[in-house]
């Protein structure tokens, strides 16, 4: 049978036979589908807090330069595994109902990304979104302190660098964000923009006085959360 079809079966067979798939089975097919429907993984990693994000991306990653074809027939193999029953030659045809914004059915059964109403949102989840008008003006008409920090004690500028919001990062500076808070377990923003490998927002923190001597709780430094070897050496140089 035509591969593809194959393929294109198992995505629906999928949904019913998640109760009985383990979360690495489901990081891998997730992974095999995006690299069929996408190739090789050519996203920026996910924030810092995006833990369900940085598995996908992880699995997806892993993947490196398989094939299409051979992601197909390892997506197949692995539903027959969860369902050795599965016959695809009854399999019904695919129906609007199954796809979904997420490239297919095993992201959208397993992930559904949180939605916030409008009037549930405070400063930290408009950070998130970079929406920058919003913040900006909080921030200006004093409502919002710019150095305000969440349960946990992350600063607003901690977000703006976990998710790589580089013109939101350097509005907030202009705002006077103590660019060397450290949120509860010692972290700064220049540990978040390090560990998420973002070389730009690293140098415009460095540019505006962070200072990467500062260890966190575990007693590390911004250059040891990162694989980036760039950040690492822009870290050591300054």
């Amino acid at each position: 049978r035509d591969l593809t079809v194959l393929f294109e079966q198992a995505a629906e067979r999928l949904p019913a036979l998640l109760p009985s798939a383990s979360k690495e089975q489901l990081l891998y097919l997730y992974a095999s589908y995006k690299q069929v429907k996408c190739g090789t993984c050519n996203t920026p990693k996910p924030g810092f807090f995006d833990f369900e994000g940085k598995q996908k991306w992880e699995a997806w990653k892993a993947l490196g330069d398989t094939s299409p074809h051979q992601a197909m027939q390892e997506y197949v193999a692995t539903v027959k595994k969860l369902d050795p029953s599965w016959n695809p030659q009854t399999a019904e045809k695919r129906g609007k109902e199954s796809k979904t914004a997420f490239g297919g059915p095993v992201v959208s059964s397993l992930y559904q990304e949180e939605i916030i109403r409008e009037e549930d949102k405070n400063i930290f989840d408009y950070c998130r979104e970079n929406n920058i008008d919003h913040v900006t003006k909080a921030i200006r008409s004093k409502k919002v302190d710019v150095n305000v920090t969440d349960e946990e004690g992350r600063a607003l500028l901690h977000w703006a660098c976990d998710r790589g919001h580089k013109e939101l990062v350097s509005v907030l500076l202009q705002h006077a964000a103590d660019v060397n808070s450290q949120d509860g377990e010692g972290q700064t923003a220049l540990h978040y923009a390090a560990a998420c490998e973002f070389l730009d927002i690293v140098e415009l923190l460095l540019k505006s006085g962070a200072d990467p001597t500062l260890r966190d709780q575990e007693g590390c430094l911004p250059e040891e959360v990162t694989d980036c070897k760039a950040i690492s050496s822009a870290l050591q140089q300054h």
